[in-house]
């Protein structure tokens, strides 16, 4: 059995990998696949098949899923272009008839509004209509997008943003990819579709009041409005147009449209999910460490 795994020079690539590795998988079964190579080094020491490949070169692609059964594609990060690099990658896989293709999509890609899920949507009409057999891995967002922010959250004393007291569903980026790879190394996992979500959903409420439980230190949720919370991003930093799909993600927690209650992450995983708490306590034990 071959397992591609496009974009494992990402961490969620690499963590898929990881995790087949963990679970058995011979290394030389395994494909990781990604722009720069040079930074899986680690993983080709360990046996593991690395091809470079980029979602615009449809070349670099077939030679990457050559020999293919089994291919993750792990959503690119270009917001308004991956479609197209989604479609490039789709076809290479039909054309090497792979037998089954993953898709990292997002929490319900069948009936949310979220301007973030556009794409997503999109991708999964491609596959619906490629004939390729494939199984749609819908994530949530990663808790990783907010402990990642910690420092911030700490000097500033608040955690901002539009969710109101909408529940979140939020999961690891590790638990996401151990489920993608428990998905690849199973059977029958064909025409299958997991909503993948931490088992403790949270608001930003909650997020804050942990922060500053754990951190020692005051921290509060500012909740504002879409249009006033996209313009402090702005502010921050990023794009106008990155900045309103952001906002407009919290506008849909806010509406509970990134809730999930399905259990099919821990139901993969074999236990609990990461919580919140513990994934906030690791992330500020890392950084005094």
């Amino acid at each position: 059995m071959s397992y591609v795994i496009t974009g494992a020079t990402g961490h969620f690539g690499r963590h898929v990998v990881e995790s087949l590795l963990d679970r058995g998988v011979a290394a030389d079964n395994i494909v990781a696949t990604g722009r720069t190579i040079s930074r899986i080094d680690d993983l080709a020491e360990r046996g593991v098949q690395t091809r470079a490949s980029d979602y615009d070169d449809p070349e670099s692609l077939r030679a990457a899923f050559a020999g293919a059964e089994k291919v993750l594609l792990v959503s690119g990060s270009d917001v308004g272009r991956r479609v197209q690099q989604h479609r490039n990658v789709i076809k290479e896989a039909v054309a090497v008839g792979a037998r089954l293709l993953a898709y990292t999509s997002i929490s319900n890609a069948d009936r949310t509004d979220i301007l973030l899920a556009a794409d997503h949507q999109a991708t999964e009409q491609i596959l619906a209509n490629s004939g390729v057999p494939f199984t749609l891995l819908r994530n949530n967002l990663y808790i990783d997008n907010y402990t990642g922010q910690l420092p911030s959250y700490l000097e500033h004393g608040a955690v901002l943003g539009s969710a109101d007291d909408g529940r979140l569903s939020a999961a690891t980026r590790s638990d996401l990819a151990e489920a993608a790879a428990a998905v690849l190394a199973s059977r029958d996992q064909l025409d299958q579709v997991y909503e993948l979500g931490g088992d403790e959903a949270f608001t930003y409420s909650e997020l804050a009041a942990t922060i500053g439980e754990a951190s020692g230190r005051p921290v509060v949720y500012r909740d504002l409005p879409v249009e006033e919370y996209t313009q402090v991003l702005v502010g921050a930093g990023l794009p106008q147009s990155y900045a309103a799909v952001l906002a407009d993600a919290d506008r849909g927690i806010a509406e509970g449209q990134l809730y999930v209650t399905s259990g099919d992450l821990s139901r993969l995983l074999g236990r609990r999910t990461t919580s919140m708490p513990d994934a906030v306590r690791a992330a500020l034990s890392s950084a005094q460490a």
